[in-house]
C-alpha cells in the first residue's frame, strides 16, 4: 500500500466505525490475543490511568489528546536505540 493510500484512509476512516483493532491486529501478532490471560492488566491499566490523568491536567488535554501523546511517547521510546 502506498502512503498516499494511507493517508486517504486515515482521512476516510469514521470513529464510529467500531473496528475492533485488536483484533484485526492479533492476526499479525498472536500475543494480542492472549497477553490478557497472561498479564496483570489492572496493575499496568492504573498506571496508565494516573499518566492519562496526569498530562491532561498540566497541559489542559482532552482524554483523546493525552492518550493519543501516550501512545507517540511509547512508540518514540519502543523504536529508540537508548
Amino acid at each position: 500500500m502506498k502512503i498516499d493510500e494511507i493517508y486517504k484512509n486515515i482521512e476516510n476512516y469514521e470513529e464510529n466505525n467500531n473496528i475492533n483493532w485488536t483484533k484485526v491486529w492479533s492476526k499479525k501478532y498472536p500475543i494480542l490475543n492472549k497477553y490478557d490471560k497472561e498479564v496483570d492488566v489492572k496493575k499496568y491499566k492504573k498506571e496508565i490511568r494516573r499518566l492519562l490523568n496526569e498530562l491532561k491536567q498540566e497541559n489542559k488535554y482532552n482524554e483523546l489528546d493525552a492518550m493519543l501523546i501516550l501512545k507517540d511517547i511509547l512508540a518514540k521510546e519502543y523504536f529508540s536505540k537508548e
